[in-house]
């Protein structure tokens, strides 16, 4: 039941994202300069990017599947990590470092982000929330680890996200993860025994 839970809470999730992108779209500002960004190159990074991303993603829910009691808390936390980077979205609405390179033309691609949803950090913040949440599994920290460092590379050579977007996902997930530990404690139980 409580996994049937995470799953809602998911799919709700996803659609507070989709409005939060609808706003952000409608509403993102000037481009902004970066002391980052200013000094790297533009890499055409859409392969690591999109497919990256996706490869990551087949892999959770493989590991998901293969770990059912996993998935209550891992989907409450991924919940709770997509409604607050929603509400960190509309409150900090920039417009994308270079015009044109908001998902990289991919149809489909902006129903779940318009491209102007830049802080936080996406591609960073989940995996890394993610490593925290399996720290004790080495392996499975060390492959959330390594789509970190990934996921941040990418959007930076990118110029996908600003480097704000991407050094505070660390700190906010670290927070999220920690919220969710306390709001979903009986989860959080089943997680680790």
């Amino acid at each position: 039941m409580s996994g049937l839970m995470g799953l809602l809470f998911l799919v709700a999730s996803l659609f507070v994202n989709y409005f939060a992108n609808i706003y952000t779209s409608i509403s993102a500002s000037n481009v902004v300069t970066d002391l980052i960004l200013d000094r790297l190159p533009i890499i055409d990074m859409s392969f690591m990017f999109i497919y990256g991303a996706l490869l990551f993603l087949i892999i959770l829910v493989m590991l998901l599947l293969y770990e059912p009691r996993d998935l209550p808390f891992v989907l409450k936390s991924i919940a709770l990590f997509v409604v607050i980077r929603s509400f960190f979205m509309v409150l900090t609405h920039l417009a994308p470092p270079i015009a044109g390179a908001q998902g990289y033309g991919i149809k489909g691609l902006d129903v779940i982000s318009s491209g102007d949803d830049l802080f936080f950090s996406a591609h960073t913040g989940l995996p890394f929330m993610l490593a925290l949440i399996y720290w004790k599994r080495d392996i499975w920290k060390y492959f959330f680890l390594i789509s970190t460092i990934a996921g941040a590379v990418s959007v930076l050579l990118g110029h996908l996200h600003y480097s704000i977007d991407v050094f505070s996902a660390f700190f906010i997930a670290f927070g999220i993860y920690n919220i969710a530990r306390k709001i979903f404690s009986k989860d959080y139980a089943l997680f680790a025994a």
